[in-house]
This record gives structure tokens, C-alpha cells and sequence, in this order.
């Protein structure tokens, strides 16, 4: 299928700026969707799939904090862009602290506006869905989990969450490591002030310093205002540093004297500035390994080091993969409009063999899959991906299945004409294959959704343009 553009929602009572701004991300490759005020932006939320919104604070109907309060409560992963006058930063910062990604200041410079649209946009894409919140027995602290290995997590939790300590995260990519820093701050006394969140493999090696501690005005090109960094914006909450062993290794040394003085300086600033954080780090890396090469300081880790709490693999806790299962069904039957009632015999043994080397988020999206084909009351062996079923992960390159040897002189011999018909042979089948597989996928999604074309682009996770062009490529618009 055609590869989906990322989508983009403008929301600003200026026609001016709105085209402007369009224009702009538009040659940046994105799909731009510009709307006049907040009302209308919720509207375009429920009919496109949205990966970023960008919004004025000030418009009628619904203003800009009444559109994020909107994206945090319906769209908790979409990130939202504040644009705020100048005058206005007081209010622009108590819009991150409720929740949005970050704010720029009219009048803006085009590469400033550029790059945290770019940190944006790369923050959803690394900050794919955990598992979601659970009411019920299956686990504590909005997780699930009755394994000894969780049993664990929850008692670690337990003892350290209301205290000012260090914690270190680690666990394989998927795990549920932001979920564990949520339940850290969200069982504190810190619960009512800001939780602020920064993914350092999302921001680019030259803006750490900035994004993390804030800069004045005219420190660097582009920078048109002052602007508190997200040290400030956590004070007196907690502030999560995931993928922290990305942060390079010079910018570790002022990281370590925030942490240990509780003060810092704006770039470009000569005002210091007190800090009272509780900062909570996580990572995917094997920081000893790093610290051997010479990628992480050692007095930064030991700084960090003060409670430890590793998330372990899914595949290392299976007798947890059935409460998930039986949440995720639950979550896609309301999403999805299904009336699934569980999982075959046969097909759990499949799912509790298999490694799940992308963990629970790779179990959420397996199942998410089986829901959207799944035609009986159950999930059968035959809904499961072909890698689930064999029990065992996808190869990782094209495989062909064993043949004989071919001789050297057999080989030579069939050069030439035979070749390239065989080259266009295999093309063709390929692409055969692809149109059928096109067709079958969409067929069944518009089935799914009742031949709604703005629900099925969602179900794809391909936007609603893309969708259209590719049903009018297969013949499926007339029908």
C-alpha cells in the first residue's frame, strides 16, 4: 500500500497564518488538515486519523486549552503544539504542564517552528501505545500482570513511590516503562503537579540542552523569546527521561549537576535558577556496557542508580499473556465495533509459545489484527499472523524453500532469454500477490466498518486520501 503521510490539524482563526503554516508543512511532506476554531477541530479529530495538532490558544467556540484538554482526555498519544502571542507564555506553559507537547511564540522563526514540529512528530512515532489503564483485579497500579516477576514491580512501586528518590527503569523496548513512571508520580504527594515527559531519541544531539534547561532570548538563531526548558516545567512534579543513555556525552555532565545542585541556567542565560524535581529515567540500553565504551559517565549512572526497577520481557512472564489477551480483546471490541469472546484453546497455546520479541506492544497490535479479520466468536489459529502460528519469530530475510543444488553448468545454461523471463515471472506474481492481499485487506475493513471510508483509512492506519486512491486503483469505489 501506499506509504501514509503523516496528518496534521491547524486549528487557528487566521486565514493567513493557517495557509501560511499549510503551505510550509505541506512541503515538509505532511497532510495538512486547517480549521478556524476549536469546534471544529474536534469534529476533524473524530474524522482523520491525527498524528499531531497544532493550535492557537486564543479562538472562539472552543479555545486552544479547551481543544488540548479534548486531545489528552479522547487522543492521549496525539501530541498538541500551543501557538501563543507574545504576552502570553504564562499561559502556554500552564497548557505543558496539562498536557501539550510544547508551544512557539508569534511571531515565530520558520526553523524554530520546523524543529518542534519535527521532536513532535518523532515523539509519536517513538511513543507507541502501552498497555491501557485496567480497573479490575488483573493487575495493580493501572497494569496487568499477576506474574511473580510483576508481583515484584507492584511491591518496588509500593515502597518507593512516595519518597524524592532517583529511579532507574530498564527493560526491553515495549515493556511498559512510561507506564511505570506514571504509576511512580501518580502514587506520590507530586500527583497534582506537572508530569513531564521527554523521549531523548526524539530530539536532535544539538537541542538537548536547550529542550532540557530552556534558553533566553537571541542565545542562538531563532531564538526570537526566552523559554523555560523541562526542568522548569516539572517543578515540584517529576520529570521522565526516556531512552536517557541517548543523551550525549557532554550534555551528561550538566545533567548531573542539575540533578546533584537542584539549579540550573538557561542557554544563554546568566540567572540561576531552583529546581525541585523528582526525575525518573528509563532505558532500553545496557548502560554498564556504555559506560565501558565510553558513551555514559559513571557518576551520571550511580546518580541515577538509586532504586532500579527492571521491567522483564513478556516472554519471560507468560502467564500473564492470557490477562492481557483477554484486555486487549476487550479494548478492540469496543474499538472496533467486535463482539469477540475470547481465544481458542489451540490459538492461546500458539500465542503463550511464541517470544514476543516487541512484548506487549507487539501482543496488543497481534491482537488488534485478529480482531479486525475475525469472523467467528473466537479467535482461531487461522486469525493469528504466520509467524504466531508457527510459534516461532518472522525470519528476517525472504526465505525460499529448500531445492536442490544447481550445477555450475546448469546455471550457465539457463542464462540469458530463461533469465529475464524468469525475473518478469517473478515480478508479476509479485505484484499479483500484493493487489490481491490490497484488495482482500480493504474489502474486509470496509465490511468491518460498514463501508465507511473515514474508519476504514483508520483501521488501516493509512489517511483517508491514501485509502481512496488506492480503492479507485482496484476497482472498489463503484462497488
Amino acid at each position: 500500500m501506499a506509504v501514509e503521510r503523516k496528518q496534521i490539524l491547524i486549528a487557528d482563526d487566521e486565514p493567513n497564518l493557517r495557509r501560511v503554516l499549510s503551505a510550509q508543512l505541506q512541503r515538509d511532506g505532511y497532510e495538512v488538515h486547517a480549521v478556524e476554531d476549536g469546534e471544529r477541530a474536534v469534529a476533524a479529530l473524530a474524522e482523520h486519523h491525527i498524528d499531531l495538532v497544532i493550535s492557537d490558544l486564543r479562538m472562539p467556540k472552543v479555545d486552544g486549552l479547551g481543544l488540548l484538554k479534548h486531545v489528552v482526555e479522547r487522543y492521549p498519544d496525539v501530541p498538541v503544539i500551543m501557538i501563543t502571542a507574545h504576552g502570553t507564555v504564562d499561559t502556554a506553559v500552564e497548557a505543558l504542564k496539562l498536557g501539550a507537547y510544547d508551544f512557539v511564540t508569534k511571531p515565530f522563526d520558520k526553523t524554530e517552528f520546523r524543529n518542534v514540529v519535527a521532536k513532535a512528530s518523532r515523539t509519536r512515532e517513538l511513543s507507541q501505545r502501552e498497555v491501557a489503564p485496567d480497573a479490575t483485579q488483573r493487575g495493580r497500579y493501572r497494569l496487568i500482570g499477576q506474574s511473580a516477576a510483576m508481583l515484584d514491580v507492584y511491591n518496588v512501586i509500593e515502597k518507593v513511590a512516595d519518597t524524592p528518590s532517583t529511579v532507574l527503569i530498564t527493560g526491553e523496548s515495549g515493556t511498559g516503562k512510561e507506564l511505570i513512571a506514571r504509576a511512580l508520580h501518580e502514587n506520590s504527594s507530586r500527583k497534582s503537579q506537572p508530569f513531564i515527559r521527554v523521549n531523548c531519541a526524539a530530539i536532535p544531539r544539538d537541542l538537548i540542552e536547550s529542550e532540557l534547561f530552556g534558553y533566553e532570548k537571541g542565545a542562538f538563531t531563532g531564538a526570537v523569546t526566552s523559554k523555560p526548558g523541562r526542568f522548569e516545567l516539572a517543578h515540584e512534579g517529576t520529570l521522565f527521561l526516556d531512552e536517557i543513555g541517548e543523551i550525549p556525552v557532554n550534555m551528561q555532565v550538566k545533567l548531573l549537576r542539575a540533578l546533584q545542585e537542584r539549579e540550573l541556567e538557561r542557554v544563554g542565560g546568566i540567572k540561576t535558577i531552583e529546581v525541585d524535581v523528582r526525575l525518573i529515567a528509563a532505558t532500553n540500553r545496557d548502560l554498564a556496557k556504555d559506560i565501558a565504551d565510553g558513551r555514559f559517565r559513571e557518576d551520571l549512572y550511580y546518580r541515577l542508580n538509586v532504586v532500579h526497577l527492571h521491567l522483564p520481557p513478556l516472554r519471560e512472564r507468560t502467564q500473564d499473556v492470557p490477562l492481557l489477551v483477554e484486555h486487549f480483546i476487550v479494548t478492540f471490541n469496543g474499538r472496533l465495533k467486535k463482539n469477540v469472546q475470547g481465544v481458542a484453546p489451540e490459538a492461546m497455546e500458539r500465542l503463550l509459545s511464541y517470544p514476543w520479541r516487541g512484548n506487549i506492544r507487539e501482543l496488543e497490535n497481534v491482537i488488534e489484527r485478529c480482531l479486525l479479520f475475525c469472523e467467528d466468536e473466537k479467535i482461531g489459529v487461522g486469525d493469528l499472523p504466520p509467524e504466531v502460528r508457527r510459534g516461532s519469530e518472522p525470519p528476517d530475510a525472504l526465505q525460499t524453500p529448500s531445492s536442490p543444488p544447481v550445477s555450475a553448468g546448469t546455471a550457465s545454461a539457463g542464462r540469458g532469454e530463461s533469465d529475464e523471463g524468469s525475473g518478469a515471472g517473478l515480478k508479476e506474481a509479485v505484484r499479483e500477490a500484493t493487489v490481491r492481499v490490497e484488495r482482500e485487506l480493504i474489502e474486509r475493513a470496509l465490511r468491518q466498518t460498514g463501508g465507511n471510508v473515514t474508519h476504514t483509512a483508520r483501521l488501516l492506519k493509512i489517511s483517508r486520501k491514501s485509502l481512496q486512491t488506492k480503492m479507485k486503483e482496484l476497482g472498489l469505489r463503484e462497488s
